[in-house]
């Protein structure tokens, strides 16, 4: 068997083999499962699939410490099927076809169906997942993949189309507290033979610190049980050594993973929606799971200009001020300036005419080809142009009244004339708004309109 498969690790010869206290409280039923009603409780798909006795490919998509792979394991026992594990991060397309020849001699020897269980399949690329795909196909594997990445972007289409994707969510401090409670009473696999006490308040300070995590959770238990104190000839686990087992915090955030543009998002959107609590929160959040402050910088910026723009430039000012000032100071001092351009820019008045205009612009500009400039604003630094007629019937805006010169054309000749700007009516784009309807008007009455459009 090679290297990449699952194999039983052996101590020496008659020792019993170490096992942490989250391996021995895997679930050996659906009842002993925690977590994830809204794919396993009564009447669930999933649930019932899996008591049917009828196994079906899936990928198992959800954070760390979620069960995906006992929720593997499960489904080949119910549906009395053999189990193959295999990790991406060891195994290769050799350790495939070895698994592939194992359930093609189990399928004629006994008819049983093989699961073959791929952990972090996302490290697998295209060529590697393509292997068995085929053996997917006519049945000779029962396909289940694990993965905490979003399996649209990291499994192949073809592979996904042939498995049904369910999303683990992270356990609530609830599901958690049970399943603490459970392992600290388990005298057969857990520490209830130890008789280590514990108060419903310390396991919840240790279920809230796993974060989600029941590997976490369970992991965290057994280091405070070794360390539990001697209280009135009993091991019991005090709040101090839950402290301090759980200091230091164990947040989710993955700074190339899915997590991470979700945070961003909601950022962003927290932004535009005017909600500086709800700012304030993610960018916490984001700083908080080591997030890089000049990424968050870069996009504060991105923020002021998107969403804001000149309905308040001073949003575009103070972002730059901020990004400069945690340059000049760094973390935790430098956080604060974050803080306070999120802040501003999030209850700034609101416009996102600019980029509107722009991305309107940029497509005229790569679908309307190389037009010419327009004769009468092309430059005439020499003889030859002014005689070409470079610059004739120029207007120098400077020199008329209100500093604009009324029907001038800007756009090319062969061009539509467009109008792109539409200012919003709040901030100071009201104003611009009333600048420009004036200009517009002149334009008009002038017989031209100085390459303002009709909107389009």
């Amino acid at each position: 068997m090679s290297s990449g498969q699952e194999t039983l690790q052996l101590g020496s010869a008659g020792a019993t083999p170490f096992r942490p206290l989250s391996d021995r409280m895997r679930p050996r039923s659906l009842d002993e499962y925690v977590g994830q009603g809204h794919i396993l409780g009564p009447g669930k798909a999933l649930r019932r699939l899996v008591e049917s006795g009828t196994p079906h490919s899936m990928i198992l998509w959800g954070p760390p410490g979620t069960g995906k792979t006992t929720l593997a394991r499960l489904v080949a026992t119910t549906c009395d099927a053999e189990f193959i594990a295999l990790s991406a991060v060891m195994a290769g397309i050799k350790d495939i076809r070895a698994t592939v020849e194992r359930a093609t001699a189990n399928r004629a020897r006994s008819g049983k169906p093989t699961v073959l269980f791929l952990d972090e399949v996302h490290r697998f690329n295209k060529s590697q997942q393509d292997t068995f795909l085929p053996y997917v196909e006519d049945g000779t594997l029962v396909f289940i993949g694990a993965t905490t990445e979003n399996p649209s972007f990291e499994v192949n289409s073809a592979l996904l189309s042939r498995a049904r994707v369910y999303v683990l969510k992270a356990l609530e401090v609830a599901d958690l507290e049970a399943l603490l409670a459970r392992a600290l009473s388990d005298t057969e696999r857990g520490l209830g033979a130890s008789g280590v006490a514990c108060d419903a308040e310390v396991l919840k300070l240790l279920a809230a610190a796993a974060d989600g995590d029941a590997r976490r959770a369970l992991n965290l238990l057994e280091v405070a049980s070794d360390l539990a104190a001697d209280v009135d000839g009993q091991p019991r686990i005090t709040q101090e050594v839950a402290l301090e087992v759980a200091a230091g915090g164990h947040r989710r955030f993955d700074k190339r993973g899915e997590q991470f543009y979700d945070q961003i998002s909601a950022l962003h959107k927290s932004v535009r929606g005017s909600d500086p609590d709800a700012a304030l929160y993610w960018l916490c959040r984001m700083l908080d799971g080591g997030c890089d402050p000049g990424f968050l910088a870069r996009r504060i910026v991105r923020m002021a200009v998107e969403d804001i723009g000149n309905a308040d430039p001073r949003a575009l000012s103070i972002a730059l001020e901020a990004w400069n000032a945690y340059e000049r100071l760094g973390s935790p001092e430098g956080d604060l300036a974050l803080a306070q351009a999120v802040v501003f820019i999030s209850v700034a008045a609101k416009s996102n005419a600019v980029y509107v205009a722009y991305k309107a612009a940029l497509a005229d500009a790569r679908e309307l080809g190389t037009l010419d400039v327009p004769l009468t604003i092309r430059n005439a630094p020499t003889g030859l142009m002014k005689e070409l007629g470079y610059g004739a019937g120029y207007r120098y805006a400077h020199d008329e009244a209100e500093g604009h010169s009324p029907g001038q054309r800007y756009f090319p000749e062969e061009m539509p004339l467009r109008t792109y700007y539409h200012p919003a009516p709040r901030g100071l784009e009201i104003k611009i708004g009333e600048a420009l309807a004036r200009l517009r008007q002149r334009n008009a009455e002038a017989g031209g309109k100085s390459g303002q459009g009709d909107g389009s």
